[in-house]
């Protein structure tokens, strides 16, 4: 640990640099509350900077207009440097972030250099269309770079979510700007260098550092932005899609927030492995997953004896230093995250939840910011049936029949994932059609990977990442017609 390079600069253009103010934002640990260093805290002009020096590597088409074959070799060459640098990027990860290094050795890490490898060999397989055109023509339609992309991601997967953007990005031939989130940067600086390594040039990719609502405010109304791709929280978006409208009308992606129920019906053949996915579903990261299994809606029948098997998998949770092999459950990503957290489950309780496990503050004595796995049996009008706590919060209601389940889980301003358990193939068949959300997984949870399209309904937002759809995302349709003599 002692030898892995901080990254504590910016990169603009292919170099590292600070802000022009000097102004810098100290990066804690939420580990152990110390500060790890100091990033810099980029201003409008900075911002500027960089969006002109994509715009210039767009123009002269030092990316774009290199063959399929030429990209997808810098790619993997990307995802090669990334497997040899992969134990430095969990590191990164883990006291960035305070997840379990366990999980970013496994999980976080891996994911993002398979999203990758994935866009890599995806790029050659977009093919254009050819028109049915009068025999004096020929009409055609190409996939062309939309340009210049400024990319928004959040703190609780940060590699991961930004190669979920940068890497289809580039693939279709756009030039970037990455901001990554003020708590959680040092991942996606350290890749970013990785790629000018594997022979992206410089100015295709560039990282700005500093606070949302200074650096990606500015992205967000910059003239010179043809599409913003954002995940985080739904008032972000909406200040996002505002400042579009009062820019340039850039194009706006957005995935956001989620009350994701998961339903466990009383024909359920497995309560034992629900159980565990159930719990989970909510606590894996700390809660912190737009698509976190909050609300969990269990079968008046089978209510008592399903929520003592998630209990008994929630108080069995190992809550532990995030650099310990063996820990299970981390910090939360900031000392504010964990007092939202703990200030919801109070009102929780004052809204009349009962609590069932947890609810506290866990590890105090660290100096971090831990939060013990908590579950709540709850009303439906409780505020925790409502809000997005982002946290460890599980809340648990019952239903009495199909209908109820359906109606109790599309009761909510959010429409991200929803998951039903049930042995009935009809019934499940019926859950898929009813449940108002982007992703819907049945006897599983989180059942998916880069081949699925990844994004939401209603105030979740709208855009997809994963898959070859995010390809388009980043595209734009030309129609050309040429007449010629017959």
């Amino acid at each position: 640990m002692a030898d892995l390079h901080l990254p504590s600069r910016a990169l603009v253009d292919g170099v590292e640099v600070e802000a022009q103010s000097g102004e810098t934002i100290a990066n804690l640990s939420s580990r152990d509350g110390h500060q790890i260093n100091t990033l810099p805290a980029l201003g409008v002009a900075d911002v500027d900077i960089a969006v002109r020096s994509a715009r210039a590597a767009f123009e002269d088409g030092r990316w774009r207009n290199l063959s399929p074959k030429a990209r997808k070799k810098v790619l993997h060459k990307l995802a090669d440097l990334m497997e040899v640098h992969a134990e430095n990027l969990a590191l990164l990860e883990s006291l960035d972030t305070g997840k379990p290094i366990a999980n970013t050795r496994s999980v976080d890490v891996p994911l993002a250099i398979n999203t990758t490898r994935y866009y890599a060999e995806a790029l050659d397989k977009i093919y254009g269309e050819v028109a049915p055109s009068p025999q004096d023509r020929l009409s055609y339609v190409l996939h062309e770079p939309l340009g210049v992309i400024a990319a928004i991601v959040p703190w609780n997967f940060p590699l991961h979510m930004a190669m979920w953007k940068v890497a289809p990005a580039l693939a279709m031939g756009n030039s970037l700007v990455l901001k990554p989130a003020e708590l959680s940067s040092m991942s996606a600086l350290y890749t970013a260098q990785l790629a000018l390594e594997a022979g992206l040039p410089a100015g295709v990719w560039n990282v700005v550092t500093g606070l949302g609502v200074v650096a990606g405010d500015a992205l967000a109304r910059h003239m010179d932005v043809d599409l913003i791709a954002f995940t985080g929280s739904g008032p972000v978006g909406r200040s996002l899609m505002r400042a579009s409208a009062d820019s340039n009308l850039k194009r706006v992606s957005l995935e956001l927030g989620g009350k994701s129920p998961q339903i466990v019906f009383a024909d359920c053949d497995d309560l034992d492995t629900a159980a565990t996915n159930a719990a989970w579903g909510v606590f894996y990261n700390q809660g912190q997953v737009c698509t976190a299994a909050s609300r969990l809606l269990i079968e008046n029948s089978i209510k008592d004896v399903f929520l003592e098997k998630v209990a008994k998998v929630a108080r069995s949770i190992k809550v532990g230093d995030p650099f310990d092999p063996a820990t299970q459950f981390g910090a939360m990503v900031s000392e504010r995250q964990m007092q939202t957290t703990l200030n919801y489950i109070a009102k929780g309780k004052a809204d009349g939840g009962k609590l069932l496990v947890g609810g506290g503050q866990a590890r105090a004595t660290s100096g971090g910011f831990y939060v013990e796995p908590s579950i709540l049996d709850i009303a439906r009008d409780n505020i925790l049936a409502r809000e997005e706590v982002f946290g460890p919060v599980l809340s648990v209601m019952a239903f009495e029949d199909e209908a109820d389940a359906y109606r109790l889980a599309n009761d909510t301003i959010y429409g991200l994932a929803a998951g039903v358990w049930t042995a009935n193939i009809s019934k499940a068949m019926r859950a898929a059609k009813q449940l108002n959300a982007g992703l819907v997984w049945v006897n599983g949870w989180d059942a998916c990977d880069i081949t699925s399209p990844f994004g939401g309904v209603k105030q979740s937002g709208f855009g997809r990442d994963r898959s070859l759809h995010a390809l388009y995302k980043y595209a734009d349709l030309k129609s050309i017609s040429i007449s010629y003599k017959a």
